[in-house]
């Protein structure tokens, strides 16, 4: 039965993309009627693009989790798809018209003797200019755009922040995914940016791997350069408990787990697990949180009683969550306020446009409405790194690499 369903699905999916190319050739045909030679590379690339489609999916091996094999495919889908769909919308459009003057024309008597006028041929070079536009930016992203780091700089006001704290600065870093990493050289330029802030502390909010210990080992010098003089602390995200990869056994999974938290000591870092610690200065304090992984729809370790159990409900809290549905589903309405709750995990989808002031946009906000950057809710807040590494696309387009840097402080000033 299940050889049925997959055999059903595949189908599907050969039609759909199938059906999908054969509309997108239209503009094409309209704008290279003479070329033959333009007809016969689209349709080895689309036959091409789903012979490679369908030979990975066959060939995919669970054990070994998401690999280069993964990154090419997404890349290549993503290279040729996007800019389709965006063509596509020209082209529906068009049909749209040229169906409606169809039926007037059909209906008043005044028709010509086609029912549907031909494709007018400058609708679809300009379909094809928009289409362009993508299809760039996605070489782009895949070329330069996933090491782009960014360094963004808030500051944050607490009028209860601790006088010792006024003016203390956090770098926040999120979902490295060391298993996707391809240039040592960017990554070493990327770990250099975060130590020039010279902020007081690193807080790392979650997956450092894609899925096994093993991928942090070619890059544990590397990220054990990173300096912070009041500590760096992290927490794990959905991707460290290796839940998608098929292990031979649990103990080989929980062995996984056991080595994930040694490479957290041994680059440095504090690995907090429902756990809270104190960051004192001057004899004031101020209470570090970090949960494991709590996500609306992943996994939920996360234990938000259990790791501010000990303390002062008045304190000044700073909460490391990776998942940023943890904030409106529990943090916002916890007992005991949390001053600042920081997440990544979205990714901002690595695909996006924003443009300061007057657009920011990912599909990926239809998921998550708390998707990248400052939120304030309740009286909370909410910061959402958009991620120093990439997953599965191997790219970024508009949704560049973030390092974040936060400065508290008593006042606007």
């Amino acid at each position: 039965m299940n050889t049925l369903v997959m055999i059903f699905r595949l189908a599907l999916f050969v039609a759909f993309m199938l059906l999908l190319d054969y509309y997108a050739f239209q503009a094409f045909k309209t704008v290279f009627k003479d070329s033959s030679l333009v007809k016969w590379i689209y349709w080895l690339l689309s036959f091409g693009l789903i012979a490679f489609i369908l030979f990975a999916m066959f060939n995919f091996n669970r054990s070994s989790g998401p690999n280069a094999i993964v990154q090419i495919l997404m890349g290549a889908a993503i290279l040729f798809i996007v800019p389709k769909l965006f063509l596509i919308i020209f082209m529906f459009g068009e049909d749209i018209v040229r169906f409606s003057l169809g039926i007037y024309q059909k209906i008043s008597g005044n028709g010509q003797e086609e029912f549907l006028m031909s494709r007018r041929k400058f609708v679809s070079q300009g379909a094809l200019a928009i289409a362009t536009i993508p299809f760039l930016g996605i070489i782009h992203g895949i070329w330069k755009g996933k090491y782009n780091y960014k360094v963004i700089r808030k500051t944050l006001v607490f009028k209860d922040l601790p006088d010792a704290f006024d003016g203390l600065t956090l770098t926040q870093i999120s979902d490295i995914h060391s298993g996707s990493f391809d240039n040592a050289e960017k990554v070493a330029y990327g770990v250099n940016l975060i130590n020039e802030q010279n902020s007081d502390l690193i807080l790392f909010t979650g997956d450092l791997v894609n899925n096994r210990a093993d991928e942090m080992e070619p890059w544990k010098e590397t990220f054990g350069k990173l300096k912070a003089p009041m500590g760096k602390y992290s927490i794990l995200g959905n991707h460290d408990y290796g839940d998608y990869v098929k292990w031979d056994s649990k103990e080989d999974q929980q062995n996984n787990m056991l080595k994930l938290f040694q490479t957290h000591e041994e680059i440095g870092f504090k690995l907090l697990r429902n756990e809270n610690v104190q960051i004192e200065k001057d004899g004031q304090k101020i209470d570090l949180i970090g949960v494991e992984n709590w996500g609306d729809s992943f996994v939920k370790h996360g234990d938000l009683q259990k790791a501010t159990e000990n303390l002062d409900g008045e304190s000044f809290k700073i909460l490391m969550s990776h998942d940023p549905s943890h904030f409106d589903k529990q943090v916002k309405q916890f007992g005991k306020f949390i001053h600042l709750t920081l997440s990544g995990h979205t990714h901002g989808m690595q695909f996006g446009i924003e443009i300061p002031g007057f657009i920011k946009f990912s599909p990926v906000k239809f998921k998550y409405p708390k998707w990248a950057g400052l939120y304030q809710d309740l009286g909370r807040y909410l910061y959402v790194n958009r991620g120093f590494g990439y997953l599965a696309f191997p790219g970024r387009v508009g949704i560049w690499p973030e390092i974040t840097v936060l400065k508290l402080s008593k006042s606007e000033a």
